[in-house]
């Protein structure tokens, strides 16, 4: 395979459009061309990114991988026709519908030694190696993303739009399966919920408790972890991380076993990162870092949050606490 890989783009849309045009700035790939359902944004999206627009057939021929950025319920459908055509793959979260699309979409990689890349990009942002590297195996997790409302997204549950980032972290950082979970939301101003908050139980014993809202007044992006190391909270918009800990950092009057240290760190370019592993996984056997069985861990803790939503929903309505509907 030569050392500069062949890609298409299927999915010109707010996201997509970024994908476009850090593919046509790459150096170790060519944007051959890009396919949306809408013909102006291609045509719009393709100019900037100076690259033809094309069907998703003509990429499936041109390309020797694709990338998949259209709307989630689509996401099945196209990876799996890409995949079936011996094209690599990078999908955007979530990596499908259901947990036996995702199953499907594994084996099909699998059984043609292809790769496959989930885009949960948190995975390759500045702020995740600066938290997974203070912080050992954590007892509570306490995650918090709000932001205002953008009709962008809203095609799926807030669940599996934005908290879905939250659930692989602490996935990655618990390193547990799910034990239990109990959640809550309401749809507000989509037809999906828009608010959520859930509270998960890992089979080692960790707990976390994540809420989601795309309806807030203000965007807010938060982490505490508690450890038996030690307290790590995160604001990941002022890109600041507080450690408490021993042995560390200014010792704490009367306390001087313990210490605090406080960092930050400065924001790389997660998407590029994103798309130089996925190159070098295809042309130099890289592992891949978000691969399929991360994907689908991540959409099976999101389905979960969802029915137990259900779930609790189902009760408030028993009750008259909430209308039926």
């Amino acid at each position: 395979m030569s050392e500069r890989l062949n890609v298409g783009l299927i999915g010109a849309g707010h996201f997509g459009r970024y994908h476009a045009l850090k593919l046509a700035g790459a150096k170790r790939a060519k944007l051959v061309g890009l396919a949306d359902a809408n013909p102006e944004r291609a045509k719009t999206v393709a100019w900037e990114a100076g690259c033809p627009v094309k069907s998703v057939d003509e990429i499936l021929e041109l390309a020797q991988a694709v990338i998949i950025a259209a709307p989630a319920e689509y996401h099945f459908d196209l990876a799996a026709k890409a995949l079936r055509a011996g094209k690599h793959v990078l999908v955007e979260k979530p990596i499908a519908a259901t947990l036996e699309q995702a199953a499907e979409l594994g084996a099909l990689a699998r059984g043609a030694g292809l790769v496959l890349q989930v885009g949960h990009l948190e995975r390759f942002s500045a702020a995740h190696g600066a938290l997974s590297a203070r912080m050992g195996k954590p007892l509570y997790i306490e995650a918090v993303r709000i932001a205002p409302f953008k009709p962008r997204g809203t095609d799926v549950s807030v669940i599996l739009d934005l908290m879905i980032h939250d659930l692989d972290l602490i996935l990655a950082l618990t390193d547990s399966p799910v034990a239990s979970v109990d959640a809550v939301g309401a749809p507000v101003a989509s037809e999906h919920d828009d608010i959520a908050n859930a509270r998960i139980r890992f089979e080692n014993g960790a707990v976390a408790t994540i809420t989601a809202s795309r309806i807030s007044l203000k965007t807010e992006r938060k982490m505490r972890i508690f450890s038996q190391t030690g307290y790590l909270t995160v604001d990941f918009a002022a890109r600041k991380l507080t450690l408490v800990g021993r042995g560390i950092g200014m010792k704490l009057p009367g306390f001087e076993e313990f210490g605090v240290e406080q960092a930050g760190w400065q924001d790389h370019d997660a998407l590029l990162a994103e798309h130089e592993a996925f190159f070098a996984s295809v042309l130099d056997g890289a592992p891949v870092l978000v691969d399929a069985q991360a994907g689908t861990r991540a959409l099976a803790a999101a389905l979960a949050v969802s029915e137990a939503i259900a779930r609790s929903r189902a009760v408030a309505e028993a009750s008259g606490l909430i209308p039926r509907g």
